[in-house]
């Protein structure tokens, strides 16, 4: 299972301050509510099948099935840390968000709908 790096208090509260007010959130709380919510995302779906990347915050293998060690993984998902934290907290759908092109999917596992959302109102969902 993925050690955490993050304490989850304080992944929280940077979480929280991304909801109450994403346009004025410091670049260090965006980076660590991203990174947070990748770490959450491996801890809830452990694994190697998929890579999630949030340039320039962080990425993450997750997801049961064949792991990879080297070159491009079997799976990979890509997005911006905007749109990354929309879907960790539940605002936006991962339908919604593959169809505005908002999400880069490739592979068989690569679909992320049933893993999401990770947060909610500044607590872990599952």
């Amino acid at each position: 299972m993925p050690r955490r790096r993050i304490d989850p208090t304080i992944g929280l509260a940077a979480v929280r301050a991304w909801q109450e007010d994403a346009g004025s959130i410091s670049r260090a709380d965006l980076m660590t509510a991203v990174r947070f919510t990748l770490e959450e995302l491996a801890v809830s779906s452990p694994g190697g099948a998929l890579e999630v990347r949030v340039p320039p915050a962080g990425a993450v293998q997750a997801i049961a099935g064949p792991k990879h060690t080297r070159g491009t993984p079997p799976g990979v998902v890509e997005t911006d840390p905007a749109t990354w934290l929309e879907l960790a907290s539940g605002d936006v759908s991962w339908d919604e968000a593959l169809a505005a092109n908002r999400v880069s999917a490739s592979g068989e596992r690569a679909d992320l709908a049933a893993c999401l959302p990770l947060v909610r109102r500044g607590r872990f969902s599952r």
